[in-house]
């Protein structure tokens, strides 16, 4: 389970690299280019990846302090 929230976190992280970029219009050629909402979205998907991988560092190494 751990494993697919890194996946799931990082995936959220990368795509909301490309949707900011794309939003602040850095990235051409497609439709998001220049539009500032996806810069909005490109952020908290960011923020939301981030969040997941942090949660998941944080539960792995407490697991670990139990043992």
């Amino acid at each position: 389970m751990k494993w697919l929230l890194n996946i799931v976190g990082v995936i959220l992280v990368l795509i909301g690299i490309v949707w900011f970029f794309q939003g602040i219009n850095v990235l051409l050629g497609s439709f998001m280019s220049g539009n500032s909402s996806y810069a909005v979205l490109g952020g908290l998907l960011v923020l939301a990846g981030s969040i997941i991988l942090i949660f998941n560092y944080r539960s792995r190494k407490s697991d670990k302090d139990k043992e």
